[in-house]
Parts: C-alpha cells; sequence; structure tokens
C-alpha cells in the first residue's frame, strides 16, 4: 500500500511495483486514508511519504509509526524529499526490523529502491546511503565512534544501510571472514560485546541514532 500526496510520484511508483511482479493494494494521496483501510487489507509493506496533507509535516512520520506500533508485522518504507535526522531518528528509535528510510531520488534508481523494499519486506532494514553518511559525519566527534578505524567505520555504515554481512562484503570488495572481524571489532569498540545474536547489530546502528 502506498500513500503519496503526489499524483505523478504515486501513479509511478504503482507503475513501477505492478510492473516488477508486485500487488498493490492500494494508493492514497493521505497517511489517514491508508491508515484506515490497512486493518482490513493487511499489506506486507507500507510505502509512506512523510510530508503530506493537511499540513504537509509530519503526517507520513506519525503514520509510520502507528503502523509499527500496532502492526509490527507489516513493512514500512517511508520516503523524504531531504534528510530529516529527527524523524529518520524516531522511525529507528525501536529497533530497525522491518523498515526503511530512503531519499525519494531513489526511486528514480529503481534497482536500488526496489532491493530496499525486498529488504524490508524480509524483516531486514533499508536506511539510504546518504542518511547514513550524514550520520556518521555528525556522529564522528563523539566517543566511542572516534575509535573506529575508517575500515570499520566503512563497515558500520554499510551495516547501517541494513545490509547483509555478504552483501557488505560485495559493496567493500572483501571477504566475509573480514566483515565479520570488522564487525566483532565495532561491537567490541561499541560495547556491544556482551549482547548476543542479530540485537548487536541493531545496537549497532541504534548506536549512531543515539549520538
Amino acid at each position: 500500500m502506498i500513500a503519496e500526496d503526489s499524483t505523478l510520484l504515486r501513479e509511478g511508483l504503482v507503475r513501477l511495483l505492478v510492473e516488477e511482479g508486485h500487488d498493490v493494494l492500494g494508493a492514497y494521496g493521505d497517511a489517514d486514508a491508508l491508515l484506515a483501510q490497512l486493518p482490513s487489507r493487511r499489506p506486507d509493506v507500507v510505502v509512506l511519504d512523510i510530508r503530506m496533507p493537511p499540513t504537509h509535516t509530519d503526517e507520513g512520520l506519525r503514520a509510520a509509526l502507528t503502523v509499527r506500533e500496532r502492526w509490527p508485522d507489516v513493512g514500512v518504507l517511508v520516503l523524504s524529499q531531504h534528510i530529516e535526522r529527527n524523524y529518520a531518528a524516531k522511525l529507528l528509535a525501536s529497533n530497525v526490523e522491518r523498515v526503511g528510510y530512503l531519499l525519494k531520488d531513489r526511486v528514480a534508481q529503481v534497482e536500488e529502491f526496489l532491493d530496499a523494499l525486498d529488504r524490508v519486506h524480509a524483516g531486514g532494514a533499508a536506511i539510504d546511503p546518504e542518511v547514513v553518511r550524514q550520520l556518521v559525519v555528525r556522529t564522528t566527534h563523539t566517543d566511542p565512534l572516534t575509535r573506529l578505524t575508517p575500515r570499520e567505520r566503512t563497515v558500520l555504515e554499510t551495516l547501517a544501510q541494513g545490509h547483509t554481512n555478504a552483501a557488505i562484503a560485495q559493496k567493500l570488495h572483501i571477504s566475509q571472514s573480514s566483515v565479520e572481524k570488522n564487525l566483532n571489532a565495532i561491537f567490541d569498540k561499541l560495547d556491544l560485546t556482551h549482547t548476543t545474536g542479530y540485537s548487536r547489530r541493531i545496537l549497532a546502528v541504534l548506536r549512531y541514532l543515539e549520538s
């Protein structure tokens, strides 16, 4: 299901998704209309613009938070015209499962948009690389992120986009064992060595936002 007040973008998203084999259960011009229909249609993923009528401030964000609270099994992919650091922090504050935050320019890069959608659908995360880069720039002056090596910072940046170890290795042209070694060093430097499982990956990403 889609909520986007720009008719051109909304119809473009519908056409793209249908052509790629997805079922679009509804496309609306505001967030309230989507929320009204969601309980009966229960999509796998909703795609929401952050700024929509009537105030064009944070209607889409508030709707996304509502979806994550009431229907946690539904993935949420939020689109934004500009990087909204506070909005990204709110969206990702609880966890980074079944959630995505992309700049609208990313939609034009069809493969990246579809990859993000697939990751959210699969229960993972998809955070726009530019959002991550700005978070990195704004947090490198804080401790303990300053303790990371350039390679570790790059691995964490790619992890924060929602990629698996295999995808990180492919993107950075390194081995998966090297990825694992760097992640273990990151977890150690971020004081996450005493947690286990996937939660360490989530906590490492959230450490960006907390900073």
